[in-house]
């Protein structure tokens, strides 16, 4: 038996979709406010992921404008066999002030999981989180959670159950109404319908997306049922086992459900898969706090836990019980495996046509009109447009932080004219929300700087004192990230030794719980990227080269 570590994706990973399709494993996740959307991660061991691929690249959705943590949600991934292809299923969350929550569903499809997918078909409005079965009789259904609006009623709402046209994306007869729940939970969504000796399983998450998540299951003879629970009365995977009792309670943080004796938080919203050799696997989200705190930078990662099935025909965890684990035992084919520690660190310098795939933007599309590695070979050049505070055309090229320890780097060269012009490396959660080493122009208009910019709940902070004189224009950054707090650093030359730009500045706020969302909502739960970007709200002319981005984690 081998063990290795959870998270087996780490940084903003969350609702994974997994599947298996001959001895390749895919596993989907949300993307929310970033594009290009829906990450799309491949192994061939379960153990050591990659990305690969987006599946929305092509202007299929517009995220101009979204707030946190709108946007696209739940990717859910499934294979037809009868005409051997994928299928994407995903929501469009636009708006969810008010809580009503308005969502479109669609439905991509392709003959590799690479691409090129098809356009998309649309689903429904009914709710979030669809996901595809595709029956052995040829049959194709979609589960969702139909949105609950009316005053008195069980919220968020039913899962619900309809045949589908996979053709025109139109519903065939009725919605059915299966379940609120499993548990006394509550907060269903993320519904996925699995076959296995005889039996439909309904897997759901449960508990709000915070602290008291999990993941539930019920199953039927028939797929419209009814849905029996598990007999437990308890999720099959949470970080917090204890009895909850929350049916109506529309609140996602649960901060009293909090686990001090576990190094994982808010485990929930699974997805299911065998092994070629017959064992099962669950991957799910997963938070891991600041030490001492509820605050989750990293946002929700992906783990995996060892399944098993039990006589009477039940999945649980492999031990047993129904805590999730920071380790997992590995399958069978996976006893030579070794977990590869350095996936996540990040060395480009931009000597490639297209930039490394990890690179994403919030709110608006990559396009070589603002970003392109053609106009200066070796470098990535950036042409400033919107500030930073923009949900419309940030120019931020940006990547996933994916441990509570770590550095990034860049070198940059850039000629600011106006002061309403800079270019620089830094933390970024939202538009809100966000750290930025940057070069700029004096305040005289004589000369470059180098100084840091923040934005905390949408006040902008200009921390001038700390201004240093930049001769040359050019300059090489460096912010390290440990446990919440960030120093800064930069050279002049390559020769130089490295000089601190102030002291240590606290970004615990930098987080799911410490950003401001929607009205009557936790803050948020995407999760915290580094970014290299250029800003110019004179002219939009300016623009700057970026070459050596690099992210090296350390150990956690």
């Amino acid at each position: 038996m081998t063990v290795f570590k959870n998270p087996i994706i780490s940084g903003m990973a969350p609702d994974p979709s997994i599947l298996r399709v001959g001895s390749d494993y895919y596993i989907a996740t949300s993307t929310f406010h970033w594009t290009p959307s829906v990450q799309i991660f491949h192994s061939t061991d379960l153990v050591n992921w990659s990305l690969i691929t987006h599946a929305l690249t092509h202007g299929e959705v517009d995220l101009r404008g979204t707030n946190t943590p709108a946007g696209i949600w739940a990717p859910h991934l499934s294979y037809d066999s009868a005409t051997h292809k994928f299928w994407l299923a995903y929501s469009h969350m636009q708006n969810m002030a008010g809580r009503e929550f308005n969502a479109d569903s669609f439905a991509v499809s392709a003959d590799q999981i690479t691409g090129p997918w098809s356009e998309p078909v649309y689903l429904t409005s009914i709710g979030f989180d669809p996901a595809l079965f595709h029956d052995v009789d040829g049959k194709h259904y979609l589960s969702i959670l139909e949105w609950e609006t009316r005053t008195g009623y069980q919220a968020p709402g039913h899962i619900v159950i309809a045949q589908v046209d996979l053709t025109t994306g139109g519903i065939v007869g009725d919605w059915h109404r299966v379940t609120t729940g499993f548990t006394t939970r509550g907060c269903a969504e993320a519904p996925q319908i699995y076959h296995h000796d005889g039996y439909y399983y309904l897997l759901i998450a449960a508990g709000g997306t915070g602290y008291a998540h999990g993941v539930e299951m019920g199953r039927a003879k028939h797929i419209f049922g009814p849905y029996e629970p598990d007999p437990t009365g308890e999720p099959i995977i949470t970080s917090s086992p204890q009895h909850l009792f929350s049916l109506g309670d529309p609140d996602a943080g649960h901060f009293e459900r909090y686990n001090p004796n576990s190094t994982m938080q808010k485990a929930g919203h699974g997805s299911l898969v065998q092994t070629p050799d017959d064992e099962w696997y669950v991957a799910h989200l997963m938070s891991r706090p600041l030490a001492g705190t509820t605050l989750n930078p990293l946002g929700r990662e992906t783990a995996l836990q060892k399944m098993t099935w039990t006589p009477d025909g039940w999945l649980q965890m492999a031990d047993g019980s129904n805590l999730a684990k920071a380790t997992f035992e590995g399958p069978q084919a996976a006893e030579q495996v070794v977990q590869d520690t350095t996936v996540n660190d990040i060395h480009t310098d931009f000597s490639t046509a297209t930039p490394d795939v990890r690179f994403m933007t919030p709110y608006r599309e990559q396009t070589p009109d603002w970003v392109n590695t053609t106009e200066r070979p070796g470098f990535l050049r950036i042409h400033g447009q919107n500030s930073f505070f923009s949900q419309v055309n940030p120019a931020i090229m940006a990547t996933r932080a994916t441990s509570l320890n770590y550095r990034s780097q860049v070198h940059l060269e850039f000629n600011p004219v106006h002061y309403s012009q800079t270019a620089g490396l830094g933390l970024y959660y939202d538009s809100n929300n966000w750290f930025y080493a940057c070069l700029c122009q004096a305040d005289d208009g004589h000369g470059t700087i180098v100084k840091i910019l923040q934005a905390k709940l949408g006040e902008r902070i200009d921390h001038y004192q700390l201004a240093v004189d930049v001769p040359q224009s050019a300059i090489d950054l460096r912010l390290t990230y440990l446990n919440g707090h960030v120093t800064v650093a930069y050279r002049l030359t390559a020769e130089d030794t490295w000089q601190p730009l102030g002291t240590s500045f606290d970004v615990q706020y930098l987080s799911d719980e410490g950003v401001n969302g929607e009205p009557g909502e936790i803050g948020g739960f995407t999760g915290l990227f580094n970014f290299i970007g250029s800003v110019d709200a004179y002219q939009h002319t300016s623009f700057a080269d970026f070459q050596h981005y690099q992210v090296i984690n350390h150990q956690d």
